[in-house]
């Protein structure tokens, strides 16, 4: 039974995480290296649960009950008494390699542990670990708190009642599950990521403008967001990342990244979080920077 839930990594989905994991009545610990972030983290978790409240989507008595269910800290053994712990650490695999190396010897044995990865393989993270029959992927959309969709996806190892656990988890979290293959960025990004990628293409080659390339899509394909706009989101490094994930793994030529991401990537213009990407964030309103 799963009542209280570690998170590994205080940024954008590991707060998104605890936010929807408390709000939901479980007690949750978050577990990030720097102190500030943890802070900064549960700052944000606050402004979050604040805004539903605004928007009648709880009340302020849910939100203090939300908010006294999680705690902090950058001391790694308060994770010792944790039923299911979710990393959401950057998406590098030698990054979480380090992390689980760290975390297994303090984990009590029936713990689940799970990684909220967007596209690296189960199996090998799992076999990383001291616990592959109890480790699965829990993928999270971005913004956790807004989006509806969990992707389940199980290693070669993962036995039955971990999924069965990881199952019941999400479903009290009100969220609607998808079960995808251990195959490559999995259901969602394994569709998503070419169509950004084929988006900055067309960039790359001239077909259209930043402001031509988002209006179409928004405005023709009936899309939310652009697909550039959404590129710079999710975080240009992200993308690039997930694309080489795909190339690497299906070794098919047309994941293969557009040299337009590479280069936005090394100077840095990773999206919104760094002030710049397909768009300049920098002003009062975001302007095309192509």
């Amino acid at each position: 039974m799963i009542r209280n839930i570690g998170i590994i990594g205080a940024g954008q989905m590991g707060c998104g995480i605890a936010h929807v994991s408390a709000a939901a009545g479980y007690k949750v610990h978050i577990y990030d290296v720097a102190q500030d972030r943890i802070e900064a983290g549960l700052a944000t978790i606050n402004g979050n649960l604040a805004r539903q409240v605004t928007h009648g989507k709880m009340t302020d008595e849910e939100r203090s009950k939300a908010l006294a269910l999680i705690s902090g800290s950058n001391d790694v053994n308060d994770l010792a008494p944790m039923d299911l712990v979710i990393e959401a650490a950057t998406e590098d695999e030698t990054v979480k390699r380090k992390i689980y190396a760290q975390i297994c010897p303090v984990l009590k044995p029936e713990a689940i542990l799970a990684t909220n990865t967007s596209s690296l393989s189960i199996t090998r993270l799992a076999s990383a670990t001291d616990r592959p029959e109890r480790f699965m992927g829990i993928h999270f959309m971005n913004p956790v708190p807004v989006m509806k969709l969990v992707e389940l996806v199980r290693g070669i190892a993962t036995d039955e009642p971990t999924f069965t656990a990881a199952k019941a988890y999400v479903s009290a979290l009100e969220k609607t599950i998808t079960v995808a293959e251990d195959f490559p960025a999995f259901i969602v990004n394994r569709i998503l990521l070419p169509m950004i990628n084929e988006a900055i293409y067309t960039l790359y080659e001239g077909v259209g403008s930043v402001e031509a390339i988002d209006t179409a899509m928004r405005l023709g394909a009936n899309h939310p967001m652009g697909p550039l706009q959404l590129a710079d989101f999710i975080g240009l490094d992200t993308c690039l990342s997930i694309m080489q994930v795909l190339h690497d793994g299906l070794a098919d030529s047309k994941y293969r990244p557009c040299p337009l991401l590479v280069k936005y990537v090394e100077a840095g213009w990773l999206g919104r979080k760094s002030g710049r990407g397909f768009y300049d964030y920098r002003g009062e309103k975001p302007v095309p920077t192509r």
